[in-house]
């Protein structure tokens, strides 16, 4: 019968009427949600352990393509999301983050040398239990390598054991701890989200506008570039009145300042302050509003988006707009982050830049910029597959360590989010277009958990009820042990001890435990891209640990 035969016979109809079946059955699943949680994705790994169960498989050729491919999108996309922000995050954090991700992956590898001494249970099939209780495929696939290489090419089935039985509710438990933090810490996610963006605004994360009375003698017939020289203060002054004269006009660095000259700033908070102790008055938030109600009767101050390719990689300076068009641009914002706009701001294609001018000016500079939504929707497809090759390459390359008889790799996990990150960054300097939308992202990196998760279930399942009943049960608690208590102790330390945010915290864990699933879950429940951020600053070293600990493991066990 042709039904039949598509659903258990071979073929390229079977893997896509399979693997789309239980993604679909699984998102259905997802909608589930007890005491107002839900798993999401994870109900597509527990429909494909049940499909795989009843005998609905893949090749095994096809089951790793589909496994692999669909990390390598996941991941690629979290690169390019928080790219932009990385480096700036890295710096007021990130040295911490990674210490704690460290010690969640000793703590957790400690834990299973520690059950491994105590029930005497056989240490190659605890580094199978490790890595499925850590989720971490990488991992698993170093263990068994430097197994083969250690014993002229034989292979061990009882690392995928120890994995398969322990994977499952290695996923749910690391989710499970997220929310018992969530418990323990009595974490309001309203009242969280306003803290966080208190402390981001606190840090620098996001500028304001500010109007200065010209109060300072010192600073009375000196231009605006020596006035921020002798500060040391960042800013962009973009208006001007003159008392004497009544009239608002453009800022230039060499516009000299008067007793009494009313003069806009955009700078970082502490910047601004530094700059009204030297300058002057801050006007209060009345008569500011004035103040900019009388500048906007001639001066105007749009958002415009960039969208000519041609303006890709570009610096501000460059562009001379004060010089042709008599306009200011006082910042940009960029994924979700406002930058000052410093000369030397290289622009990228779907940044939102401020100008300041007549109105006239400014619709020419719109003209140059683009301006056209619609330009943003076109997929920039060619840096998006060039990324994920130069992805693989770089996560295949074989790192050679000290005492280490087989290379080290960062995999195909960690190779594409390096280059994405660094892609998404650098890219214009490279004239590389590598914008896309959020939709366009979004729609990248859940197909690719989607498939990740199908694979990893219909791979899991078939044999999983045997080696349960035949004393796998013992591994499933071994696995619990393994990913409860390194999560929960490096979760109260992050908290109690370095008083990082929960947004923060959850990332933290699930880029450290190396889970996709987990970090679906965290952006789920957060309003802003920290968990994502924190996620990849501890994601590279973290799989390059992960991989290199699976190896100790296995040198210590021949």
């Amino acid at each position: 019968m042709w039904l039949e035969n598509l659903v258990f016979e071979t073929s390229v109809a079977h893997s896509v009427l399979l693997v789309s079946v239980i993604i679909a059955l699984g998102l259905i699943l997802s909608r589930i949600r007890v005491a107002g949680v839900s798993l999401g994705v994870t109900w597509v790994l527990f429909v494909g352990i049940v499909a795989s169960h009843f005998g609905l498989l893949l090749d095994s050729v096809t089951s790793h393509f589909v496994k692999e491919f669909g990390l390598i999108l996941f991941i690629y996309s979290i690169g390019m999301q928080v790219g932009p922000g990385f480096f700036s995050s890295f710096r007021q954090g990130g040295v911490t983050l990674n210490l704690l991700a460290i010690g969640l992956i000793l703590i957790g590898s400690a834990t299973a040398y520690l059950i491994h001494i105590v029930t005497g249970e056989d240490l190659f099939a605890m580094v199978g239990v490790l890595y499925g209780a850590v989720t971490n495929t990488p991992g698993l696939g170093a263990a068994q390598q430097t197994f083969s290489d250690m014993n002229q090419g034989d292979f061990n089935p009882i690392f995928a054991q120890g994995y398969a039985v322990a994977y499952p509710l290695g996923v749910v438990g690391i989710i499970l701890c997220l929310i018992l933090l969530k418990s323990m810490f009595r974490i309001n996610l309203g009242q969280e989200q306003k803290l966080y963006e208190k402390n981001n605004k606190a840090e620098g994360g996001e500028l304001q506008t500010v109007t200065l009375e010209v109060a300072n003698q010192a600073v009375c017939g000196r231009t605006l570039r020596d006035v921020q020289h002798l500060s040391g203060r960042e800013a962009v002054a973009t208006r001007i009145m003159h008392p004497s004269e009544g009239n608002i006009e453009l800022v230039t660095a060499e516009t000299k300042l008067q007793q009494g000259d009313r003069i806009s700033l955009v700078a970082k908070p502490e910047d601004a302050d530094a700059l009204m102790a030297l300058i002057g008055n801050r006007l209060d938030d009345i008569d500011q509003r004035q103040w900019e109600a009388e500048a906007n009767g001639t001066l105007v101050s749009e958002r415009i988006i960039v969208t000519n390719t041609k303006m890709q990689g570009k610096r501000l300076a460059d562009l001379r707009l004060r010089e042709v068009f008599h306009v200011n641009i006082s910042r940009v914002r960029r994924a979700g982050i406002e930058i000052l706009a410093q000369p030397t701001l290289l622009l990228q294609l779907g940044d939102r830049v401020t100008v300041v001018g007549m109105q006239e000016d400014v619709k020419q500079v719109s003209t140059l910029l683009g301006n056209s939504v619609k330009r943003l929707d076109q997929p920039q497809l060619f840096c998006t597959f060039l990324g994920i090759a130069l992805g693989v390459l770089l996560g295949s390359l074989p790192i050679l360590l000290p005492c280490m008889p087989v290379p080290v790799k960062l995999g195909l996990a960690g190779g594409p989010l390096i280059v994405s990150i660094l892609l998404s960054y650098y890219g214009p300097r490279l004239h590389l277009v590598t914008y896309s939308t959020s939709s366009a992202n979004l729609l990248m990196r859940e197909i690719g958990i989607c498939l990740f998760m199908a694979s990893v279930g219909l791979g899991a399942g078939q044999g999983f009820v045997a080696t349960v009943m035949e004393g796998g049960y013992w591994w499933v608690l071994y696995g619990f042990i393994i990913t409860f208590v390194p999560c929960m102790l490096i979760g109260i330390i992050a908290r109690y001890l370095f008083h990082r945010s929960y947004f923060t915290i959850i990332g933290m864990i699930s880029g450290g435990m190396t889970d996709p699933p987990a970090l679906a879950y965290s952006n789920s429940i957060c309003g802003n891209d920290q968990a994502s951020i924190a996620y990849s600053t501890v994601y590279p070293l973290s799989m390059f640990l992960r991989v290199l600990v699976a190896q100790v493991l296995v040198l210590m066990a021949c």
